[in-house]
C-alpha cells in the first residue's frame, strides 16, 4: 500500500496522528523532508462529522490557500483555523438565546480561557456569517451562567449538575464545576471576547441583566483578591503528587504584600504560582476593567459600576508601574512574571498566553515600550530559563510541560507580537516544520524532535495558528510565498 494512501484512509484523527508521527519520525531519520511525506494528505475532519459549519471560514480558507505560494503553510492553516468550529463546539438554542459549549480539545470541560481564545479569531468573519455570530454569542451566554456559578472556577461541564473527578479537592466545588483554580485570566478573557463581540457586530443581546450581574461579579472578585481586608474567601488543595496542582498555605498560596495588585493562585497553565502576583495577569485586568466599564456605561447604562471598575483598574496599573519592574544583570528594566511586593522577583515567561511576551497582543502594552522591548530581549534568550534552543527548533517553553519542550503558543505569540519581517517569517517557519507530519499544532514539543510532543487535539493552538497565518495574510502577504 502507498504512504499517501494510507494516511488518507485513517479515519479516527488520533489513529492518524499517532500513526503519521511515527512515519514522520521515520523520515526525519531518513533525511526526507516532511513535505515530501505526501502532497498534504487529508486530515481536516470529514464534512459530514464536523460540529459546525461557516460559510465565512470556509471563504477565509479558499482565499488563503489559492493566494499563498507556501502550499505547506496553506494546508496546515486549512487543519488548524477552522479546528474549534470542526471538533469542539456545540451549539443549540436555550430558550430561545443561543447557548455554545466549547471543550478545549482532549478535555472534555470548557475553560472560560480557552473557549474565549478559540473563537476570538473568527470574530471579524462574523459580519458575514450570521451563524457564526450566534455561535459566539452562545459562548458570551454561556459564560455569563458559569460566572454566576462560581468566578473563582476555571473549567466547567455541559451537564450543570455534573459531580467532578476532582470533588475531593479542598475548595469550595459545585456540580457543573470541572475545576476551580482561581486565575485572574479567566474573567479577564471572557470580557476580551464580549468586548471585541460588541465592537466588531454592534450587537448588544448578550448583555442583559444576567450578563451585568456576572460582569459585577468580576471587580468583586478582583477586590476580594487584593486581600486587602484579610485573605478572602478563596483557599484550595489538593491530594496529589503533583505539587503545582496545590496550594501552601494551608490553601491561600504564598504571602504577598497587599499593595492594590490582585493575587492569581494559578497561572494560565493551571500552575499553582509561586510569587502570588502573576504580572502578565494582573497587566490583562487593567485592560478588561476599562472594558468591562465601557459596556456597563454604554450597554447596561451602568455609570456608577463603570466607574468603580475604572478606578479599580487604575489602582491596578499604579501598583504595577510601582511593583512588577526588576532588573537582571544586562537588561535594564523588565516587567518580572511574578512578585510579591516584598522585593522578591521571579524572572521567567511561559508560552501560555497571557504572558509577557503577549502583552501588546492583549492590549496591555505597545510593542515599542521600552520596558516591554527589555523584556521581550530577555525572555526571548538564553537568560531566561524557559527559552529553548535545540536541533530542531527554538523558542518559549514553561514550567507546565518542563525544561527541553518548547510551546507553539510561545513562537505564535512572538509572530503576532512582532513588527519585524524576518522575525514573523522565522516564526512561520518553524512551526512548518515541527508539527511533526500531523499539519497541526500541539501544547509542546521537544526542541530536538518535534514528534515528541504532547497534546494532540489542541484547538486553540490550532485556531490561533490560524490568526497568525491570516493576520500575516492580510499584512505582510510576502512572507507566505
Amino acid at each position: 500500500m502507498g504512504l499517501q494512501h494510507l494516511l488518507i484512509n485513517f479515519v479516527n484523527r488520533r489513529e492518524f496522528i499517532r500513526n503519521v508521527s511515527v512515519i514522520a519520525s521515520t523520515a526525519a531519520l531518513s533525511g526526507v523532508s516532511q513535505a515530501a511525506l505526501s502532497e498534504f494528505p487529508v486530515v481536516r475532519v470529514p464534512e459530514a462529522r464536523r460540529r459546525f459549519k461557516s460559510a465565512a471560514v470556509e471563504r477565509a480558507i479558499e482565499r488563503v490557500k489559492s493566494s499563498i505560494g507556501d502550499k505547506e503553510l496553506a494546508w496546515m492553516f486549512e487543519n488548524c483555523f477552522p479546528n474549534t468550529l470542526d471538533t469542539t463546539v456545540d451549539f443549540e438554542m436555550v430558550n430561545g438565546r443561543p447557548d455554545t459549549y466549547v471543550i478545549t480539545g482532549d478535555i472534555d470541560a470548557m475553560w472560560l480561557r480557552d473557549s474565549s481564545a478559540q473563537v476570538f479569531p473568527y470574530l471579524p468573519l462574523t459580519k458575514e456569517d450570521d451563524g457564526l455570530r450566534q455561535l459566539i454569542a452562545g459562548v458570551i451566554n454561556r459564560q455569563t451562567r458559569c460566572i454566576l456559578k462560581d468566578p473563582y472556577a476555571n473549567a466547567f461541564y455541559k451537564d450543570e449538575t455534573k459531580i467532578s473527578d476532582w470533588k475531593s479537592d479542598a475548595t469550595d466545588m459545585k456540580p457543573g464545576v470541572h475545576e476551580r483554580k482561581w486565575e485572574i485570566d479567566s474573567l479577564c478573557y471572557t470580557i476580551r471576547l464580549a468586548y471585541a463581540y460588541w465592537k466588531t457586530t454592534g450587537d448588544t443581546s448578550p448583555f442583559d441583566d444576567k450578563w451585568r450581574s456576572a460582569v459585577l461579579r468580576i471587580p468583586q472578585t478582583f477586590r476580594e483578591q487584593q486581600r486587602k481586608h484579610g485573605r478572602g474567601p478563596y483557599h484550595f488543595q489538593r491530594n496529589t503528587s503533583t505539587p503545582t496542582d496545590s496550594l501552601p498555605g494551608r490553601g491561600y498560596g504564598n504571602p504577598a504584600k497587599p499593595v492594590g495588585l490582585i493575587f492569581s493562585m494559578f497561572r494560565p497553565s493551571d500552575d499553582a504560582t509561586i510569587f502570588p502576583f502573576l504580572i502578565p495577569s494582573n497587566f490583562f485586568a487593567v485592560v478588561s476593567l476599562r472594558q468591562a466599564a465601557e459596556l456597563l456605561e454604554q450597554v447596561s447604562r451602568d455609570p456608577a459600576s463603570a466607574n468603580d471598575c475604572r478606578a479599580l483598574a487604575e489602582e491596578v496599573e499604579g501598583a504595577l508601574r510601582q511593583y512588577a519592574v526588576a532588573n537582571p544583570l544586562g537588561f535594564g528594566n523588565i516587567y518580572a512574571y511574578e512578585t510579591d511586593a516584598f522585593g522578591n522577583y521571579y524572572c521567567i515567561d511561559d508560552g501560555n498566553i497571557p504572558s509577557l511576551l503577549s502583552l501588546p497582543y492583549l492590549g496591555a502594552v505597545t510593542a515599542d515600550d521600552p520596558i516591554y522591548a527589555n523584556t521581550r530581549r530577555y525572555v526571548l534568550s538564553a537568560s531566561n530559563p524557559y527559552y529553548c534552543k535545540g536541533k530542531a527548533a527554538e523558542g518559549p517553553g514553561g514550567p507546565h510541560v518542563g525544561m527541553d519542550m518548547i510551546w507553539p503558543l510561545g513562537i505564535i505569540t512572538r509572530g503576532l507580537t512582532s513588527t519585524d519581517d524576518q522575525e514573523i517569517r522565522a516564526c512561520l517557519e518553524t512551526l512548518r516544520k515541527t508539527h511533526a507530519g500531523t499539519g497541526f499544532m500541539h501544547e509542546a514539543f521537544h526542541k530536538d524532535d518535534p514528534t515528541k510532543f504532547t497534546r494532540s487535539w489542541f484547538a486553540w493552538a490550532n485556531t490561533i495558528f490560524g490568526e497568525l497565518v491570516l493576520k500575516t495574510f492580510q499584512e505582510r502577504p510576502h512572507l507566505l510565498n
